[in-house]
């Protein structure tokens, strides 16, 4: 296994993205919501009750994963939590994604407070921002009754494999392949399933495609500036090693799991 050190992250920073694209979000991160629906598909399919006492979802965002929830599950009681508390907002301006049952609160889930006794906790596309995953996992697994479910999806070494290729430095700390992730589990959790799958998108121009990651705000450890001069150097580079029928490509790498506690 890679070094799991965990690394340093400005979480402010990955704040301040992510709130100035909370807006552009819902409609641009499709890949993010395709990967919630698949996640949820994943819990099904491992054989998750279709009702759930208690549960938490982190990083819920403008609720691609809610929605996946709420829809396929009956839930008594849900919190939600998002770093950016203006979340709480965009849940009920996109779609009204949050049931009457659900509570939000805001704040990193490393520190959170969090009830025990949950029989599931959720989360899409969020756990690669988390620097010590080791340390979340057991604070989650405490969490869980015995027999609670655990549903987590984050991104492989290969996300934005073209950006770091060309010296980008805006990765998230915890990118874990899928083989991976068993050691980083405690041992009470029993690792049910997991997915890794690229899925690569196209773009007319490097400037598109910066302005793909800014509206969806997964370049919060960005702390680029780009000149005219830059940009034009940039999209010289990433077409003459990556470039295909005049398109640029953009990898993203999910992982995806479903995990239960034994004990």
């Amino acid at each position: 296994m890679k070094d799991m050190t965990p690394p340093q992250l400005d979480q402010s920073r990955v704040r301040q993205s992510f709130r100035r694209g909370l807006q552009s979000y819902h409609r641009t991160a499709s890949v993010q919501a395709d990967i919630a629906a698949r996640l949820a598909d994943l819990l099904q399919a491992q054989g998750a009750p279709g009702q759930f006492e208690t549960a938490l979802e982190f990083g819920c965002g403008t609720g691609h994963l809610t929605r996946q929830l709420v829809q396929r599950f009956e839930i008594g009681s849900l919190l939600l939590n998002d770093l950016v508390p203006e979340a709480a907002s965009a849940l009920q301006e996109f779609g009204g994604a949050a049931p009457v049952q659900a509570r939000f609160k805001a704040g990193p889930v490393e520190s959170l407070p969090l009830p025990h006794g949950l029989d599931l906790i959720a989360s899409a596309s969020t756990v690669q921002w988390i620097p010590d995953l080791p340390a979340l996992t057991a604070r989650l697994a405490a969490r869980l009754k015995p027999g609670g479910w655990l549903a987590l999806s984050g991104f492989g070494r290969g996300q934005f494999r073209e950006l770091s290729a060309l010296g980008s430095a805006a990765a998230a700390p915890s990118y874990l392949d899928a083989a991976e992730w068993r050691p980083v589990l405690p041992q009470c959790l029993d690792l049910l399933a997991v997915r890794q799958a690229p899925v690569v998108l196209e773009f007319d121009s490097a400037l598109a495609l910066l302005r793909h990651l800014r509206q969806t705000g997964v370049n919060g450890h960005a702390q680029q500036s780009w000149s005219r001069r830059h940009l034009r150097d940039f999209e010289d580079a990433y077409r003459a090693r990556f470039g295909c029928d005049g398109k640029l490509p953009l990898t993203y790498d999910p992982v995806l799991l479903v995990a239960r506690r034994t004990a």
